[in-house]
């Protein structure tokens, strides 16, 4: 009673699963049952066996009879539903399971063997070629199933891996050899000229460096020549004829399902260039047209099929240029490019199951070890290996890595690669993703060997993939201390310029400059030096990320040099990577940051908290500016220079806080005016004082009246005073606190430009008036562009009774019940003026922030003629924002919403580029720049990708064109 219960525990020993299923379908396979315990997945081995036995007893009865035989069998089944296929499909070819593969063929004995399949064929009809291509599939399909059983059989598929991966690249070139030989055959050129055109077929990516997955497309250029006097172009027309049919060979739905994909879209031009050219036509593009990257993608090119002597030529010809590649001028673009790829879009569903493209995957080690050879093969022939295993010796051999390193992730590379096979072997499909259910990853860790369950194999997979993730960083940027170090690393032998040819291939444009600023963080003894010799090599590699590496280098060392031993810096480093990796971010996009930081390097803490970098709110910030004052009582020179140092602080947290996608840049124009307002209360308290005999306001115009000023920008004020005892005193005295408010608020490290050319009659004007004259002013003289200007005036420091007397003035002003045709034509007038005028001399218009076409003159002056025009009948217009005002004109139907998202995505743009300007060269600029390099730092600040200046340059330019659309019809009345 006691014999079914343990036959169940003995199949659940055996890694059974569906216990009952199996019990009842061993029959005559019992006498195997240990076999089973050797496969990835016994059940699925035992169903596919009972298929065979169903549909071929016959095939299958001497396999039964050998217990050897059998055993290899079983694991096959086990680990493969796809060649489960196959077997049942041929059952012939159960044979190349009888005897075991002792070692596993040449590239020439597979050749052979596949090639034999067609050389015989007859082809003088489409059935014909087809039965040959049905051979060669064949043929290929039973040679692949004696590498499975030899990887399944290996006591160590890790060790395995190069050399089941060297001969699938084999099986692969025997594949096309094979395949051309049938296209030869069957083509309908005359058979003299087929024969005297030579074609070569080159292998590329895996196959051309003999790493090659069980399914993969198969990368491939193809290069052709005429032999005994046939003309070039003739042997190309033929060429191109038998490339594409060798290509439909194997992968062109047949009889015999296809092998996999032949890929020759890293030829030339790609998809849009010559499927076959000669040596002399790839070399003509390589020296002119092609880009860093197709040079990079060489880099593991071979002969691997067709006319070998051709095909060496070929590579003897190319490869010069692979290892020129770093010395070119845009290969700091391409490694950016290359390390985009690696990172390239996932969907989210897949990122944690990505064994290839996700963080940590294979992708991670092959872009590391390929830009070391980039670098270093330059000038150090022996690091020139084509695969990913053979280079990463030759450079721990020749001192470029750590031999320790190297020797680790040689090891996590092949277990990757070990995982990637087993589940691509499983339905043979190309895919690179881990199993999701529990059980298929059971499965997955018999098939690999290298746990004995679902949980033991991904907590070594994600072991493996945290180590991969600092392979960069190990391998690439660490060896650049011994560069520099007294005693280097034993094993490691980078020589200064080995050093900086490294440095200079990820972007820094002094690398001598960088490898000295290198050596001064990490010399000495003491606790800062230990502490960067650590952490500098993660250091380095995020900088090399931003735009400006040599920059943030410098800006890094110097922040170090004034921190020196502070506590909380060194342990932000040690223990926040985050806060780390934000520092260098602003440091190398941001020399305005830079500049800060020598002035406030404690404003660095603030990166390890966000809510550290959000604006302070107004009201704080004045009891902040009302305490300084307090404390400097009858000091106040001392005062302002605090009142100054605390803008300066609460700029460079804005400044941070927008480089880090921390605010918005509407909440950034209103929080650098609430800094630019505490700072004027705060002087304004220091020079004018209750019983002075005036009362005082200070009133903000233009962008700061609006809330909207930028990094560098204006601010734009009038004064006004009311006289309050001080007689025929008050305008001297008026004025005497303008000229204190312009001297106190003066800063060097900073500047404030108060511009008061907004005010009555300009710069011909009184720099202060009373109210009175105000009020006088506007009633007799005043013009449409002065109400206009109004419309952004806001009271913001001062006395109150005064501040709200002259906001109902200006109400009167810039909100009349109507506003008269001829006004309207004068506001039309004035802006063709401006566009005319003031435009700088060979600026572009397109490319002007400010004044030009469709940026941000034209959407205010856009705005601000609605809101003289209806602000009296709608109130909502009545404000100084230009976006909440453009809001309310679509509440109030006087815009089409269409329109003013076009206007509005104008206005955020440029607004956002006028910035980022600033934070990039720490200086004012208006014009969108032509330089590479400056556009390129715009664009990072913008949140454009590496390499994204032209998209930059493109959206802006497309966003103010339709802008500049709306405004003329709205404006001008004009299509």
């Amino acid at each position: 009673m006691t014999r079914v219960p343990s036959t169940l525990t003995e199949l659940a020993r055996l890694g059974f699963a569906e216990l009952s299923a199996a019990r009842d379908s061993l029959g005559d396979f019992a006498e195997h049952l240990e076999a089973f315990g050797a496969a990835a997945d016994p059940d699925r081995a035992l169903r596919l066996l009972v298929r065979l036995q169903e549909q071929h007893p016959d095939a299958l009865r001497p396999v039964l009879a050998d217990p050897a035989w059998a055993a290899r069998l079983i694991r096959v089944l086990g680990a493969s539903e796809g060649l489960g296929e196959f077997v049942r499909r041929r059952p012939e070819e159960l044979a190349a399971l009888r005897e075991p593969l002792r070692s596993l063929p040449s590239a020439d004995q597979l050749r052979r063997f596949v090639l034999a399949a067609v050389e015989a064929a007859p082809v003088g009809t489409p059935a014909d070629v087809e039965r040959a291509r049905t051979a060669l599939r064949v043929r290929y399909r039973r040679s692949l199933l004696r590498i499975v059983a030899f990887d399944l059989e290996h006591d160590d598929a890790v060790e395995a891996l190069p050399l089941v991966a060297a001969a699938l690249a084999d099986l692969a070139g025997a594949a096309l050899d094979a395949s051309l030989a049938l296209a030869r055959a069957a083509s309908t050129f005359p058979a003299a000229d087929v024969a005297r055109t030579r074609l070569a077929i080159i292998g590329m990516g895996k196959a051309g460096a003999r790493e090659l997955n069980y399914i993969s497309d198969v990368d491939v250029i193809y290069v052709a020549e005429g032999a005994d006097e046939l003309d070039n172009a003739r042997a190309v027309e033929i060429a191109t004829r038998l490339a594409a049919e060798t290509a439909r060979g194997i992968q062109e739905p047949g009889i015999e399902p296809p092998l996999w994909e032949v890929d020759a879209n890293l030829r030339p031009e790609g998809k849009d260039g010559a499927l076959v050219r000669t040596i002399e036509s790839h070399t003509a593009y390589y020296e002119r047209w092609a880009k860093s990257w197709e040079f990079q993608a060489l880099l593991k090119s071979r002969p691997l099929a067709g006319d070998a002597a051709l095909g060496e030529r070929y590579c003897a010809t190319v490869h010069p240029f692979v290892w020129a590649s770093s010395q070119r001028a845009g290969f700091v673009d391409s490694v950016q490019r290359m390390r985009e790829r690696v990172t390239e879009h996932i969907p989210a569903d897949e990122v944690d199951v990505q064994l290839k493209l996700g963080p940590g995957g294979l992708r991670d080690v092959e872009f590391t070890i390929q830009l070391l050879q980039l670098v270093h093969g330059h000038s150090d022939d022996r690091v020139r290996q084509p695969d990913t295993l053979g280079a990463l010796a030759a450079l721990a051999q020749h001192g470029y890595i750590g031999r320790e390193e190297a020797a680790s992730f040689a090891r996590d590379y092949r277990l990757l690669r070990v995982i990637e096979h087993r589940v691509q072997l499983d339905r043979m499909t190309r895919t690179h993703l881990m199993p999701r259910d529990a059980e298929r990853l059971r499965v997955l860790a018999r098939a690999t060997g290298l746990a004995g369950s679902a949980a033991e194999l991904t907590e070594r997979w994600q072991q493996t993939k945290i180590a991969v993730r600092s392979l960069h960083e190990k391998l690439f940027y660490r060896p650049l201390l011994s560069a520099v170090a007294a005693l280097p690393e034993e094993g490691l032998a980078l020589t200064s310029g080995q050093a900086e040819a490294r440095l200079s291939a990820i972007g820094f444009v002094d690398a001598r400059g960088a490898l000295h600023h290198i050596a001064a963080l990490t010399s000495g003894v003491s606790r800062r030096a230990q502490i960067q010799r650590t952490l500098l090599p993660v250091i380095l590699q995020w900088l090399a990320e931003g735009a400006d590496p040599d920059y943030g280098l410098l800006a890094f060392r110097r922040l170090s040099d004034d921190l020196g031993e502070t506590y909380w810096f060194l342990r932000m480093l040690r223990d926040s990577s985050g806060a780390a990796q934000r520092l260098t971010s602003v440091l190398t996009a941001s020399r305005y940051v830079g500049g800060l930081f020598e002035r406030i390097p404690e404003g660095a803490a603030w990166l390890e908290n966000e809510e550290e970098l959000r604006p302070r709110p107004l009201a704080a910030l004045l009891d902040e500016a009302r305490a300084t004052v307090d404390r400097h009582d009858g000091d106040p020179e001392g005062a302002a220079k605090a009142l100054r140092t605390a803008r300066r602080r609460e700029v460079l947290r804005l400044a941070l806080a927008g480089i880090l996608d921390v605010i918005t840049v509407e909440q950034l124009g209103r929080a650098l005016s609430d800094v630019t307002t505490t700072l004027l209360t705060g002087v304004l308290s220091l020079v004018h004082r209750y019983g002075d005999g005036i009362e005082f306001a200070i009133i903000a115009m233009g962008r700061y009246g609006g809330a909207e000023l930028g990094f560098g920008s204006d601010a734009d004020v009038m004064y006004v005073y009311r006289d309050a005892g001080a007689g025929e005193h008050a305008q001297a005295r008026a004025e005497h606190i303008v000229h204190e408010l312009k001297r106190l608020t003066d800063d060097l490290r900073l500047p404030l430009d108060l511009d008061i050319d907004l005010r009555p009659e300009g710069r011909n004007g009184a720099i202060v008036r009373s109210l009175d004259s105000y009020r006088a002013y506007y009633e007799r003289w005043s013009l449409t562009w002065e109400a206009q200007a109004l419309l952004r005036a806001r009271a913001v420091a001062g006395d109150e009774p005064l501040m709200t007397d002259f906001t109902a003035l200006a109400d009167t002003v810039r909100y009349p019940a109507s506003l008269a045709e001829a006004d309207a034509r004068e506001v039309r007038r004035i802006k063709a003026r401006v566009e005319a005028e003031r435009l700088p001399q060979a600026a572009d218009p397109a490319r002007h922030l400010k004044l030009g076409r469709g940026s941000l003159s034209d959407v205010e002056w856009f705005v601000q003629l609605l809101q003289l025009q209806h602000a009296a009948a709608v109130p909502a217009l009545a404000t100084t924002s230009t976006l909440d005002a453009l809001a309310a004109a679509v509440d109030a139907r006087l815009v089409d919403p269409a329109d003013a998202e076009r206007l509005r995505a104008a206005w955020i743009i440029a607004s956002r580029a006028r910035s980022a300007l600033t934070l990039w060269s720490a200086k004012t600029a208006d014009v969108l720049p032509i330089d590479r390099p400056q556009l390129e730092g715009v664009a990072r600040l913008m949140g454009y990708a590496a390499g994204g200046a032209s998209q930059l340059e493109e959206d802006y330019l497309r966003t103010t064109r339709l802008a500049r659309t709306v405004f003329e019809r709205g404006f001008y009345g004009t299509v």
